[in-house]
């Protein structure tokens, strides 16, 4: 791996705010605040780098003032005031304002509660015949309190789990504001996840409620989703009732609640006051092996840890609108939701990324008045590789900002944007994590932007790189580490009870510091390189999901005898999911099989997850005690040499790995 972020020791900017949007940034009205209230450094508009360095260092020395100067310039309505900012700093553990009660819901529709706002959008629905359809803030309140109602109705009560099995749509976000209005915990999944992969995950939640459609429009198809509905009623015994939001028309199958009926008339919002740290939803992040992990977040740690992101670091509020091109299988539908936090009008999009053309979200973008346009790295340059041109083509003049994660935006994308959507365009490649719902770095309104790099870390976040020693370095590759709590960290997984697995995904190689599991690089002038994942979960389009979900669907076919997974990310900004097969006896791979094993892994799992290619290989390599060996065989994929990406002794077959390594050589020749 290339250890140098940059090669040019005073790269330009590709762009850079101007004073006059510095100047009316909300970041700078905040630093400036927190400067006269909270001892912050004084803010520098006129040489704004260095002001942001400042200002973030003193966010993570400072890490207590600094929430508390959040939660005040936000306005955070504490319904019982907090003892203390941090009463426990240790990861894991760290416990945020103790005594503390609020709700993040009422957060959430508390821009409705203006008159002169009531009749103004909250949501902009769009799907792929590409109308818009409005849902002002009084209708969103009145649709949540009916919700919310129904739910106190059948008997749910605080911490009680309400599932959705939902696309994109508003009943999904109107569904996740009753559920966390009544104190509810509430877990989704998009109706493209196949029902294994979905009980999967809410079985180990067992949920009494399920809000679920009939079937969903994708790629100018419909997707039938009864019988799948039908297995999920049948397989989680929890359920005292299943809410059916008819999308294709259909009636409220037998025992089933119709969305329409629930919320025919509106009901004033009731909002539960809670503990900061009451669980808010669960997540779903998979690990290697095993069920994927129950990430359990809070009301108020994501509630301050959106105000942050979506108010100061994307610049958003009232006159803005907010899309972000999701599922609500992806935590960045989570984090969407939360434009509401700071009144922005929110555009769903329930579509293909690439319907009927490959311009189908810019499309969307222009109809909806858009001003900040969040997006995949591989859309951009899926874009790129299509020939499309935004800036020619639509009319994007409200667009201020072009986001990007699930992937690093390889240097190509940065260019493409300034040159095909408008050269005076804030470029925020972002990277985060489902983990925490939130971004470790990325968007900075008052920081000039460079090619291939991540404008800073973000504010209160210790984000640093480590070597394997865990010493901090700058300029080179290191772990991704967040050395001190962030409010957004998970209060802890699902079915943890004395938090072993938690310890393990984040703090088992560094004790004490969160490791993410990704190469970073920090530069010296305070940016950041992402290179990709350092553990084996397979990052598709965003969506991750771990080799577990893959094996467990392709090993039910009598022809495999065992598989290996592996998503390699590659120079140029692709992602290459290679799915390696061990036939069993007088077994062969034609093409009868390849198209059965994309069929299972389609249908049980999801479409992201369909393998690039699929190769016989004489066998799978193995751990002494028995585990199947990833990171070593992804290594040697990426190019790394034997010595250098695995210990031959700690192999059952070690002469395996020099098969992977073999047609990692061919696939560069191949390529090069």
């Amino acid at each position: 791996m290339n250890t140098s972020a940059h090669s040019d020791p005073l790269p330009r900017p590709l762009w850079q705010p101007g004073a006059d949007r510095v100047a009316r940034s909300q970041l700078t009205r905040f630093h400036t605040w927190a400067a006269e209230r909270h001892g912050a450094p004084a803010a520098t508009p006129d040489d704004p780098a260095p002001s942001y360095a400042t200002l973030h260092r003193w966010s993570v020395a400072e890490l207590e003032t600094f929430w508390a100067a959040v939660a005040e310039w936000f306005e955070v309505r504490f319904t019982t005031p907090y003892e203390t900012v941090l009463a426990d700093p240790a990861m894991p553990g760290a416990r945020w304002f103790p005594g503390a009660t609020l709700n993040y819901a009422e957060h959430a529709l508390r821009a409705g509660e203006d008159p002169a706002r009531a009749d103004a959008p909250a949501l902009l629905h769009v799907d792929e015949t590409q109308e818009v359809t409005p849902v002002t803030w009084a209708e969103l309140r009145g649709q949540v309190g009916a919700v919310a109602a129904e739910l106190r109705r059948l008997g749910v009560r605080p911490g009680d789990r309400v599932s959705g099995y939902v696309p994109n749509i508003p009943q999904a976000t109107i569904a996740l504001l009753a559920t966390a209005a009544v104190g509810a915990v509430w877990t989704s999944c998009a109706p493209d996840f196949g029902a294994r992969s979905v009980l999967d995950r809410f079985q180990q939640v067992e949920p009494v409620v399920l809000f679920t459609v009939d079937g969903y429009r994708y790629g100018g198809k419909t997707h039938d989703r009864a019988e799948t509905v039908a297995e999920l009623r049948r397989e989680l015994p929890t359920l005292r009732a299943v809410v059916h939001i008819p999308l294709l028309g259909t009636p409220a199958p037998e025992g089933a609640l119709d969305w329409e009926a629930v919320v025919s008339e509106a009901v004033e919002p009731v909002f539960a006051p809670l503990p900061f740290d009451h669980p808010l939803w669960v997540l779903y992040s998979s690990g290697t092996t095993g069920l994927p992990k129950a990430i359990v977040q809070s009301q108020g740690g994501i509630l301050l840890e959106h105000l942050k992101q979506v108010g100061l670091h994307c610049d958003l509020g009232p006159a803005d609108r907010f899309f972000w091109y999701t599922s609500t299988g992806w935590m960045m539908w989570n984090f969407l939701v939360s434009g509401l936090l700071v009144g922005a009008t929110v555009v769903l999009y329930d579509g293909s990324p690439g319907y009927p053309d490959t311009a189908a979200q810019w499309r969307v973008a222009e109809r909806t008045g858009t001003t900040l346009y969040g997006t995949s790295a591989a859309y951009v340059m899926a874009c790129r590789k299509a020939g499309v041109h935004p800036g020619r083509d639509f009319d994007l003049s409200r667009v201020q900002c072009v986001a990007t994660t699930g992937s690093p935006l390889p240097p190509d994308g940065f260019r493409w944007i300034h040159d095909e959507v408008a050269e005076d365009m804030w470029i925020a490649s972002v990277s985060g994590g489902t983990d925490v719902c939130s971004c470790f770095a990325g968007a900075v309104p008052t920081l000039p932007v460079y090619i291939g790099e991540l404008q800073a870390p973000g504010l209160g976040t210790d984000l640093q790189a480590w070597d394997a020693q865990g010493k901090p370095v700058v300029d080179e590759v290191g772990e991704l580490i967040v050395a001190q709590p962030m409010p957004s960290m998970p209060v802890r997984f699902w079915n943890d009870p004395d938090g072993s697995r938690y310890r393990d995904s984040y703090f088992e190689m560094f004790p004490g510091a969160w490791r993410h599991g990704d190469w970073i690089t920090l530069t010296d002038r305070g940016t950041v390189v992402i290179h990709g994942r350092s553990d084996s979960t397979l990052n598709r389009q965003g969506v991750r999901m771990g080799s577990a979900d893959i094996y467990e669907a392709v090993e039910r076919l009598p022809e495999i005898r065992e598989s290996l997974v592996i998503g390699v990310e590659q120079p140029d900004g692709g992602y290459w999911m290679p799915l390696f097969v061990h036939l069993a006896p007088g077994a062969t791979l034609d093409e009868g099989l390849r198209d059965r094993i994309k069929r299972t892994i389609r249908a049980n799992l999801s479409p992201r997850h369909v393998p690039d290619e699929i190769i016989e290989v004489p066998g799978v390599p193995h751990t002494l005690t028995g585990k199947r060996i990833e990171v070593p065989v992804k290594r040697l994929l990426q190019g790394t040499s034997m010595d250098k990406a695995v210990n031959p002794g700690s192999v059952d077959n070690a002469e395996l790995l020099y098969f992977y390594e073999r047609l990692a050589r061919e696939k560069r020749t191949q390529t090069g």
